[in-house]
């Protein structure tokens, strides 16, 4: 498996931002909903996008956990 380096992670991070600009609100939670289902689906390991999304909910700020 291929692993993106620093900077090809800031570009990511970069790229995600502005696409999370042009969208509304609401459309945020379906771009992203989207973008992680793709992902998914290219990674073909359910047990690792089931990992995946435990260790990005365990690294979500406190607060955005009880909204």
């Amino acid at each position: 498996m291929m692993v993106l380096n620093f900077a090809e992670l800031e570009t990511v991070y970069e790229d995600l931002a502005v696409a999370l600009d042009t969208v509304s609100h609401a459309g945020r939670e379906v771009l992203l909903c989207k973008l992680s289902l793709l992902m998914a689906r290219e990674l073909g390991d359910l047990a690792q996008v089931q990992a995946m999304i435990q260790t990005a909910k365990d690294h979500l700020d406190t607060k955005m956990q009880q909204d």
